[in-house]
C-alpha cells in the first residue's frame, strides 16, 4: 500500500507539471523532471555492506568456530615508528587501542586455561608490545601458565630497553618464546622507505641479539605482487647469508611475506560459492581458531575480536568473555578478502628452533 500511494504521489506531480507546461519554459520543464527521473533510477548496492548478503545479492561465506588454537592479544596502537601502510595506523601518537593493563590480560590468560580447548598459542601484537610498560609481566603471566608465546614487534629500542629481562625469560623458559620481526625489505633503502629514517641498522642489531640469545626468531616482509615472490625471497636470503641468520628464505614460516592489506584498489566480496574456486578452506582461516582481545580507548573494559586485522570494527566484537567469543564469523570486511582469502595469509605461524632451520 506504501509503494501504490508513493507512486500515485509521483504520478500527480508530474501530471501538474504537464498541464503547466504550456505554460512553463520546455527547459525548465526538464530540470524540473530530472531529479525526478534520477531518484527512479536503481542503485548499485555497495559491497561489504550487509553481514549476511554480498552486493550481488549472494549468501556471504562465514567461518565456523573450530576450537582455540591462538589468543592474541594487542596490547595497545602505540609504537615508537609510524611506517607506510600500516594496517592498523599505529603510531607515537595513535592510542585509539589503549595499553592493556595487567589485570585484564591475566584474566584472559587464566580464563584460557579453563577452557576444554586451550589455546596453544599466545601471541602479542601491537603498536609495539615492548612499550607497553605491563608487557613483560604480561609475557612472564604466559609462560607461568604453561603456554607458547609469539611476539610481534620492530626489535628497535623498546624491545633493546628490555633485553636482560628478555634473555632471563628465554632462559628459563627455552624454546617457548618465538618473536617475529617486521623487515619490510631486505635493503636499507626499502625498509626506511616504509619504516623511516636510521630503523634499519637498529633492527639489523636487534635481530642479531635475538639470534645471538637463542631465541625461535622468524621475518615478517611485504609480498607487493604475488608475481615477484620468488625473486623476492631470493634477495632476502642474500641478505640472511650475509649476516650469518640461520633462516630458510624459501621456509613460508621463518620468512612470511604479507600481501599488502592497504591497497585500495576494488576486492571481491567472498560469498559461500567462492570457496570451491579459492586454495584455502575457511578452517585454514584465522577466525576459525583464533581470537584477539582488545581494549579501545573510552571503552569501560576489554572485548575480544575476530582476528588481529580488524580491532576497530565494532562489527566484529564477539564478545566480553572467550567463551562468547566462540561464534561464527561473518567475512564482511575487505581484510577478510585481500588478506585472508585471496593473500593466503594467516598471523599465528611460528619459527622453527635456529637448530631445525636450514642456512640458505
Amino acid at each position: 500500500l506504501r509503494s501504490l500511494e508513493v507512486g500515485e504521489s509521483r504520478l500527480s506531480a508530474s501530471k501538474a507539471l504537464m498541464d503547466a507546461s504550456a505554460q512553463t519554459d520546455p527547459d525548465r520543464l526538464m530540470s524540473l523532471l530530472l531529479p525526478t527521473i534520477s531518484a527512479e533510477a536503481p542503485r548499485r548496492p555497495e559491497p561489504f555492506v550487509d553481514p549476511f548478503v554480498t552486493a550481488k545479492g549472494e549468501v556471504r561465506a562465514s567461518v565456523s568456530f573450530s576450537g582455540y588454537k591462538t589468543l592474541w592479544f594487542n596490547t595497545g596502537s602505540l609504537c615508537n615508528i609510524a611506517c607506510k601502510g600500516c594496517y592498523i595506523e599505529s603510531s607515537p601518537k595513535n592510542d585509539a587501542l589503549s595499553y592493556l593493563s595487567f589485570t585484564e590480560a591475566i584474566c584472559f590468560l587464566d580464563e584460557a586455561t579453563r577452557l576444554h580447548d586451550v589455546p596453544e598459542l599466545i601471541g602479542f601484537t601491537g603498536g609495539e608490545p615492548f612499550l607497553n610498560p605491563h608487557f613483560i609481566g604480561m609475557l612472564s603471566a604466559a609462560l607461568e601458565r604453561q603456554f607458547h608465546v609469539l611476539i610481534l614487534t620492530n626489535a628497535l629500542r623498546p624491545l633493546q630497553l628490555k633485553q636482560d629481562q628478555l634473555a632471563a625469560l628465554n632462559h628459563k623458559y627455552a624454546g617457548r618464546i618465538s618473536i617475529r620481526v617486521s623487515l619490510d625489505h631486505f635493503t636499507k633503502e626499502g625498509h626506511e622507505g616504509i619504516r623511516g629514517p636510521r630503523t634499519w641498522t637498529p633492527t639489523m642489531a636487534g635481530i642479531d641479539w635475538l639470534f645471538s640469545q637463542g631465541f625461535r626468531v622468524s621475518l615478517a616482509g611485504r609480498l607487493p605482487s604475488l608475481d615477484h615472490e620468488a625473486a623476492l625471497r631470493r634477495s632476502y636470503g642474500e641478505l640472511f647469508h650475509a649476516r650469518g641468520w640461520p633462516l630458510n628464505p624459501l621456509d613460508p614460516i621463518q620468512l612470511i611475506l604479507f600481501p599488502d592489506i592497504t591497497d585500495t584498489r576494488p576486492v571481491p566480496e567472498i560469498s559461500e560459492s567462492c570457496w570451491s574456486k579459492v586454495s584455502v578452506k575457511p578452517s585454514d582461516l584465522m577466525c576459525a581458531n583464533s581470537r584477539m582481545v582488545v581494549r579501545r580507548r573510552g571503552e569501560g573494559s576489554a572485548s575480544v575480536v575476530a582476528c588481529t586485522l580488524i580491532a576497530h570494527d565494532p562489527a566484529f566484537d564477539l564478545g566480553a568473555t572467550l567463551q562468547e567469543a566462540k561464534r561464527d564469523v561473518w567475512l564482511n570486511h575487505r581484510s577478510c578478502a585481500r588478506f585472508c582469502v585471496l593473500g593466503g595469509s594467516n598471523c599465528a605461524a611460528q619459527a622453527k628452533s635456529p637448530a631445525k632451520s636450514e642456512q640458505v
